[in-house]
């Protein structure tokens, strides 16, 4: 076990282990603080009606080609760990597949947004179906992020993360120089950035991993093994983000959209410290032994969940004030249900965490069918408390379902990993190792 520990300390103290944490994580708050930035100005300038509108608008394109990964992103990032000579081959491929499942969902929405957006204006409505021609770039890119993670670009990667709310915010700011402020338009700011964005990263991964057509049915049966295995942790990553923002526009009026979205993004925020492990703990800890990766999420679930943990009591106290002098006063009414939702983004944070575990070890598939359990109880939730309660039902719900998924992942570590789960109550220990990694970063 020492040797374990010691090959795990060295793995997350290298080039690309705590280093890429620490880069990872100052780039997050810079996107928090661009995020905030349009979040601002969407906000003041629409006010929760048009707000609601916006993110009627532009949640689907997204919404529908998470649903519709079939895995595919985790599973390239998996096989390109464990097959690195079949790169180009698993690349391609996965870039095909994402390709027609990006249609599949523009297809969908299309179809289906009349029906789903039955309360909103025909303007809104025409809007809504154009922007879901984004599906098929917002799955290529997924393809994109995952390739260059799996090589350890981290930089690359983050940079990308930056650019496209950078160039939103700047897109919308343009927009208020020329007194555009409607919905749709601010809608364009958010969607149109990605296209050259993705165009950028296509032509980076060009030359790293040649385009080729050969062996795509081994390379398609290779990437579908795992990736539908591994689809429903993506799946339930999607609709637990998106699915009350999904039934808000279904069951409730704009501005209630507005005042959700406000509460849900704000709350989100306190993702920072676990997107930031976790980006770079699953290619680190993939097909490693079992003992690495769990002691690998150990550490990095115990800093995550402690750090999270830090940010949630005071905003438990202050969020009436950050919500009123961020948004304005007409977003006071949704106080209640980000509280809720910051309680509920601690316990999802650290459940993703520990899903990682099961992703690395190449075992998807039984913790997707525990979790999609959880899942289940989130729809057939908010259908009951919703209509009784509004947001507040909401918020209800998505926290029930989500202590259900932490729960069962937890069991699902003896049970299908026959070995406990990791502490999560942060050591001094943790504490000290990550102060002498980021002492040996700053002096290299």
């Amino acid at each position: 076990m020492h040797k374990v520990s010691n090959r795990v300390r060295s793995l997350l103290s290298g080039k690309s282990g705590i280093t890429a944490a620490i880069q990872t994580f100052v780039v997050k708050v810079l996107v928090i603080a661009i995020n905030m930035g349009t979040g601002i100005i969407t906000a003041r300038v629409l006010g929760s009606e048009g707000r609601g509108e916006l993110a009627a608008v532009i949640l689907w394109p997204q919404f529908l080609a998470y649903a519709l990964t079939l895995g595919v992103p985790q599973s390239l990032l998996y096989n390109l760990k464990r097959y690195p000579e079949e790169k180009s081959e698993l690349f391609s491929t996965a870039l095909v597949l994402s390709f027609i499942l990006g249609l599949v969902a523009s297809g969908v929405g299309i179809i289906c947004m009349p029906l789903w957006l039955s309360q909103y204006s025909p303007d809104i409505v025409r809007a809504a179906q154009w922007f879901m021609l984004a599906s098929p770039l917002s799955l290529m890119s997924m393809v994109f992020a995952a390739s260059f993670e799996a090589r350890d670009e981290f930089t690359f990667s983050n940079q990308i993360r930056y650019f496209i709310p950078l160039s939103t915010l700047v897109f919308l700011l343009l927009l208020l120089a020329f007194d555009v402020d409607n919905p749709i338009t601010f809608g364009m700011a958010y969607v149109l950035p990605s296209v050259p964005v993705g165009i950028w990263m296509f032509t980076r991964l060009w030359s790293r991993y040649q385009f080729s057509m050969q062996n795509m049915y081994a390379a398609s049966k290779r990437l579908l093994d795992y990736g539908i295995k591994a689809y429903g942790i993506d799946l339930i990553g999607s609709l637990s983000g998106k699915i009350g923002q999904a039934l808000v526009v279904g069951m409730l009026t704009a501005t209630s959209m507005g005042l959700y979205t406000v509460a849900i993004s704000l709350s989100r925020v306190l993702n920072t410290f676990e997107e930031a492990i976790n980006i770079v703990l699953l290619p680190k800890a993939s097909a490693r032994p079992l003992p690495e990766i769990i002691l690998l999420t150990g550490r990095a679930v115990r800093a995550s969940t402690f750090l999270t943990l830090l940010c949630v009591i005071p905003l438990l106290l202050l969020g009436p004030f950050f919500l009123t002098l961020l948004y304005g006063e007409d977003f006071a009414p949704a106080t209640a249900v980000f509280r809720i939702l910051l309680v509920e983004v601690l316990i999802s944070g650290t459940t993703w965490m520990l899903a990682k575990s099961f992703m690395a070890a190449g075992r998807p598939g039984v913790v997707t069918v525990l979790q999609g359990i959880g899942l289940s109880i989130t729809v057939p939730m908010m259908l009951l408390l919703i209509p009784r309660y509004g947001l507040i039902g909401a918020g209800l719900a998505l926290l029930i379902s989500t202590s259900v998924r932490f729960v069962l992942v937890l069991v699902s570590y003896p049970l299908v990993l026959k070995i406990a789960p990791p502490n999560l109550l942060i050591t001094l220990d943790d504490v000290q190792y990550i102060r002498r990694s980021i002492a040996k970063r700053d002096q290299s």
